[in-house]
């Protein structure tokens, strides 16, 4: 536990770096356009770019906005987590979703789970090959702060429970619960062009396996996330996440952490269809009771996301 604070210092510098320090550039290039008399980011007229919803745009990284009021969403959303210490490790959740914005303060999700494992040969985990139904969820976000021309930070918080009947990593069947909890806050560097986005994640989670047993556990986290909209419909960017595992909800017992970083993208396909996809990697991590540069234990080597929605 030593190299805990040190090692979490060294990364939330990293996180503020990627979120403060690296929108100079890109903030640099916009303004340069400007002095050269061109709409930024070349001859893009500047007035289409509208406003656009945040949510996102930022890849595992969620922004602030919860869409307008009445406003439905359908969609499927792809998580996958790949490789581990040996073997060939592939897990996946697939959340089949309905989103609705009752408000303009607050927005709700409900859906089903669907999950999928191809694991063999991997240290504590028995070869599996499977897709199955995973279990059932639903979300609650509530806009606190809203971004206006005198406030340019936005602020959410969301609830999940999830109820799943396969555990997310070895696909073993289980009873499980989890509550994660999230802070969502996002700005505009550049009106409509640039954003950056911060979350803060406490994720509670209680196992009941097949054999009776019982287990308590917690991932609690933070990231930073840049994201760039080169043309109207497109924005692309990058994010850095820091997780540390615990044994125990109270966060009693510390068994590991780990490091990602990765591309994301946003595309609009068409007026009410877009897509959204990211991929990290883990850069650096730390088992308490292991060796190695990496946390492959708690977390994958790779985790990636892919979401297809449409509006209505």
């Amino acid at each position: 536990m030593s190299g805990v604070p040190s090692a979490c210092a060294r990364w939330c510098g990293s996180l503020l770096a990627l979120t403060i320090v690296a929108p100079l550039g890109a903030g640099a290039a916009l303004a340069q356009d400007k002095s050269q008399g061109k709409s930024p980011g070349g001859s893009q007229d500047n007035s289409e770019f509208r406003e656009i919803e945040t949510k996102y745009i930022f890849g595992f990284t969620e922004g602030s906005s919860i869409g307008l009021e009445g406003e439905r969403e359908v969609s499927a959303e792809t998580v996958m987590g790949i490789g581990k210490r040996d073997g060939r490790y592939f897990a996946s959740q697939t959340k089949l979703e309905y989103e609705q914005t009752p408000s303009q303060f607050m927005q709700f999700e409900v859906g089903a789970l669907v999950a999928s494992h191809s694991i063999a040969n991997v240290t504590g985990l028995d070869d599996r090959n499977a897709i199955t139904f995973g279990g059932l969820f639903g979300e609650l976000r509530y806009l606190l702060i809203e971004r206006t021309p005198s406030s340019p930070l936005a602020l959410t918080v969301s609830v999940e429970p999830v109820w799943r009947r396969v555990d997310e990593t070895s696909g073993e069947r289980v009873t499980n619960f989890e509550f994660e909890t999230k802070i969502h806050l996002d700005t505009e560097l550049v009106p409509n062009r640039l954003f950056a986005g911060f979350n803060a994640m406490y994720e509670p989670e209680w196992t009941r396996f097949g054999d009776g047993s019982f287990m308590r556990e917690a991932t609690v986290g933070a990231s930073g996330a840049l994201a760039f909209r080169p043309t109207p419909p497109l924005v692309i960017g990058a994010e850095l996440w820091y997780l540390r595992h615990y044994e125990g909800i109270g966060l009693s017992t510390f068994t590991g952490d780990a490091v990602f970083i990765g591309p994301t993208l946003y595309l609009q396909l068409g007026k009410k269809w877009f897509m959204t996809a990211a991929w990290n990697t883990q850069i650096a991590g730390r088992e308490v009771e292991g060796s190695g540069a990496l946390n492959l234990v708690d977390f994958p080597r790779h985790r990636a996301k892919l979401k297809l929605a449409v509006e209505f």
